[in-house]
């Protein structure tokens, strides 16, 4: 393993002065890096931890949870255990127990991170580890980046410093340096996708192509380089706040591989990363180049694409209206959805200072903040009226915006569409004495 020093300092993956969490479940690989880092720790200039979790699937789980706390001991190394329930964390995500084990360790990992008792942490992954996740990828049809496999990890807080070093070098440590090591009876269960590549699928594999997982690591490598030139391609500003991501649509009519990209990183600002297919992207596509105003898509987790005049608007925010009118009064309303509508009386007139000022003497008793109905109508602030909703589609205010934009209304005569514009009913002229000065902060 001669090369792995030069691997943690070419790819800068370990600072001196960093506390260093070692994923270590017991077996061969994780142990072999926890020595390693353990015993370079001080040419390094880092502290080691070793962090332990029962995932509680296995019946032989607490013994190797034992095996490492007693190696720790043994050696001095610090060790973090933690017991999660899998099965009742894969049963309430409903994730196979394979991607739950994984999404709730790694759930620790970033909560360990985040509340700094580690700065990074070390994770065993090896070369063979890196062919067959780019194989098991491409089997579950994956693009460029999945194709890429992962990453050393400069610069981030996950790292992989065995990842260019095989099997067969691991062994050869951990037989030099007599580091014992438990064997997860899971590893030899077929039922696994990893576990079916890696038993059956690359040993036929490698005895045609004996250099078969360095020379799909190679073409990870390019995948990564052409996947990074792509990215930066399609690098462009989206407009992304509060679980809704507005996506221009002449962004649409670059190539395929630019905007398949931008529709993904749309996606990920919204915290979507799973269950967004290749046909579900194309259908996005379809709609900005072909879809008629105000239409929508339902995609999965409950995610809506809606066409918005000249945006795609991608959320699975749920928009509904309070049954529930206001009173015209000081002081502020909170309304959910909108947001913060403040109301003060003033004799300063100036329309530069808020966004809208409306007569007071103007407002009949009967007024009342509200969401817009059916029947209502609107005279615009330079005269001409018109019905709310045609007046809504000419200010092309989103379909999506319209039940939730408050408005001031006596009867079925709308005064002001907060946000939008007043009625030329309540403008402030000569004889004004006091107006209402309204400012509104959206969410």
């Amino acid at each position: 393993m001669k090369n792995v020093y030069n691997i943690i300092q070419s790819q800068e993956l370990i600072k001196s002065g960093e506390r260093i969490g070692v994923a270590c479940s017991g077996g061969r690989d994780s142990m072999c890096l926890l020595h390693y880092l353990y015993s370079n720790s001080k040419e390094l200039g880092i502290e080691v931890v070793a962090i332990n979790i029962d995932h509680n699937i296995r019946e032989n789980s607490k013994k190797d949870t034992a095996f490492v706390v007693g190696y720790c001991k043994k050696h001095g190394i610090e060790c973090l255990t933690y017991s999660l329930d899998c099965v009742k964390y894969c049963n309430e995500k409903k994730m196979t127990l394979e991607e739950g084990a994984r999404e709730a360790r790694y759930e620790v990992f970033r909560a360990l991170i985040k509340n700094k008792v580690v700065d990074k942490i070390a994770l065993a992954h090896h070369l063979q580890d890196q062919s067959e996740t780019i194989l098991l990828n491409i089997f579950r049809g994956t693009g460029l980046g999945g194709a890429s496999g992962m990453e050393f990890g400069k610069g981030k807080t996950f790292i992989r410093p065995l990842l260019s070093t095989s099997r067969e070098e691991i062994q050869a440590y951990v037989e030099k340096n007599g580091i014992p090591y438990v064997d997860d009876e899971t590893n030899f269960k077929n039922d696994y996708a990893r576990n079916y590549i890696r038993n059956m699928i690359m040993p036929l594999i490698r005895n045609k192509w004996p250099n078969a997982d360095q020379s799909i690591c190679k073409f990870a490598d390019i995948c990564r380089q052409d996947d990074k030139y792509i990215n930066n391609v399609a690098s462009v500003d989206i407009e992304s706040k509060d679980g809704i991501v507005k996506i221009k649509t002449n962004y649409f009519v670059q190539p395929d591989p630019v905007i398949n990209r931008i529709i993904r990183k749309a996606l990920r600002s919204i915290n979507i990363n799973k269950d967004i297919e290749r046909k579900h992207i194309e259908l996005i596509k379809d709609l900005a180049l072909n879809g008629e105003n105000g239409s929508k898509i339902n995609l999965p987790n409950e995610l809506v694409a809606i066409k918005e005049y000249n945006y795609i608007t991608l959320t699975n925010k749920s928009f509904k209206t309070e049954q529930k009118t206001w009173k015209m009064q000081r002081g502020r309303i909170d309304i959910q959805e909108y947001g913060i509508i403040e109301l003060a009386i003033t004799r300063k007139f100036d329309p530069n200072s808020h966004r809208h000022l409306i007569d007071n003497a103007k407002i009949p008793k009967d007024a009342v903040i509200r969401f817009r109905e059916a029947g209502d109508y609107f005279e615009k602030f330079g005269g001409g009226t018109k019905s709310l909703s045609d007046y809504l589609i000419d200010k092309k205010v989103p379909t999506r915006l319209r039940n939730i934009t408050p408005v001031l209304a006596s009867g079925k005569e709308v005064l002001v569409v907060f946000g939008v514009e007043i009625s030329n009913k309540v403008k402030v002229d000569k004889d004004t004495k006091t107006a209402w000065a309204i400012d509104i902060l959206r969410y």
